[in-house]
């Protein structure tokens, strides 16, 4: 069975920091190009980063450039993204997401960040 489940998600101090993780069973995950989405409330679903399968390219959304780092560990089907300098506009639900070359995408069910004092 396939699955991406996130975790570490929860509520933040701005200035804070969380770890998120996303962890990946019933595939080979490291043939998978890996990465991040978030959706704030009444928004669309907004892009954040992208890790190559091996690892050595990431790429990121402008505003969060400087503040987050995805990476992963292939060896535990792992996925994370640490944020740092949260801001409430960080709020939302993030939700981990692994595509093959083919174009099979598999989606998280998302885990909620909160930034608020």
């Amino acid at each position: 069975q396939v699955q991406l489940v996130e975790s570490g998600g929860g509520l933040v101090q701005p200035g804070g920091s969380l770890r998120l993780s996303c962890a990946a069973s019933g595939f080979t995950a490291s043939n998978y190009v890996m990465s991040w989405y978030r959706q704030a409330p009444g928004k669309e679903r907004e892009w954040v980063a992208t890790i190559s399968s091996d690892g050595r390219t990431t790429m990121y959304v402008e505003s969060v450039k400087g503040r987050f780092t995805i990476s992963r560990d292939n060896a535990k089907s792992q996925v994370y993204l640490q944020m740092n300098s949260l801001k409430p506009e960080d709020t939302a639900v993030y939700f981990c997401k692994a595509r093959h070359q083919s174009g099979l995408n598999y989606w998280g069910q998302g885990t909620q960040v909160t930034v608020s004092s």
